[in-house]
């Protein structure tokens, strides 16, 4: 599984970035690592730590560092070369708190390094959806090819009744839902138009903008689809 590396200038900050991350998707089984500050009440950053830290988080699938700003980038790329034994690292350049989580939620899948990196760096997609931003988070992702376009999907649409809609905390747990079971499954706010987007991102499932009251459309294929659709009626319902 991939490890994940925080390094900031502020120790709190990075704590503080772990926590929400971890309070949100309590139940990933993914190894995160902080190098934060120069010690506990001084902001800095520090090589050494950050190749310690990233030693340390690597189960040897890789590893990927969330930095905030200046100098913990240019800790981390001094880090890389520090390290004693070879180790698949990539340096994202995600925003810190938003890409933590999309990380957080990414890796606890099992996704690989590449996918678990391209999810943090699209986790403004959602801020840039509602703020109406540059971009376009609504394209869906191509189908399987191993999948028939032509194969019939199981379809359900239902009334989001949670009254946080389908926000982080919330869209994550659907997320976390739905991620062992043998399916492919894509939401769509039929309220709003936007998606379909692919069940298994937290980034994408957040640019659909679910709101409470909104219809919110399942469609899954394969051997558990008709599980697929009860566990999305369990997690919207707010119950």
């Amino acid at each position: 599984m991939i490890g994940l590396v925080v390094v900031s200038h502020s120790r709190p900050l990075a704590r503080a970035a772990v926590a929400l991350a971890t309070e949100l998707l309590p139940t990933q089984p993914v190894r995160i690592e902080m190098a934060a500050g120069a010690y506990e009440n001084a902001l800095g950053t520090d090589a050494v730590a950050v190749a310690e830290a990233i030693t340390a988080a690597d189960s040897g699938d890789g590893v990927l560092v969330l930095m905030d700003l200046g100098s913990a980038v240019l800790s981390a790329e001094t880090a890389v070369e520090l390290l004693d034994s070879p180790v698949r690292v990539r340096l994202c350049t995600a925003p810190f708190v938003e890409g933590l989580i999309a990380a957080l939620a990414s890796a606890g899948g099992g996704a690989d390094l590449e996918t678990v990196a391209r999810e943090a760096e699209n986790a403004l997609d959602a801020k840039r959806a509602q703020l109406g931003g540059p971009g376009d988070p609504d394209i869906a992702a191509p189908p399987d090819p191993a999948t028939p376009a032509t194969a019939p999907r199981t379809v359900a649409v239902f009334e989001v009744t949670d009254p946080h809609g389908l926000h982080a905390r919330p869209a994550a747990e659907l997320v976390a839902a739905l991620r062992d079971l043998d399916a492919d499954i894509e939401l769509r706010n039929a309220t709003a138009g936007t998606g379909p987007v692919p069940a298994d991102s937290l980034t994408r499932v957040l640019t659909l903008g679910v709101l409470p009251g909104h219809r919110l459309e399942v469609s899954a294929l394969g051997p558990d689809a008709h599980t697929a659709i009860d566990r999305v009626r369990e997690a919207i319902s707010g119950s």
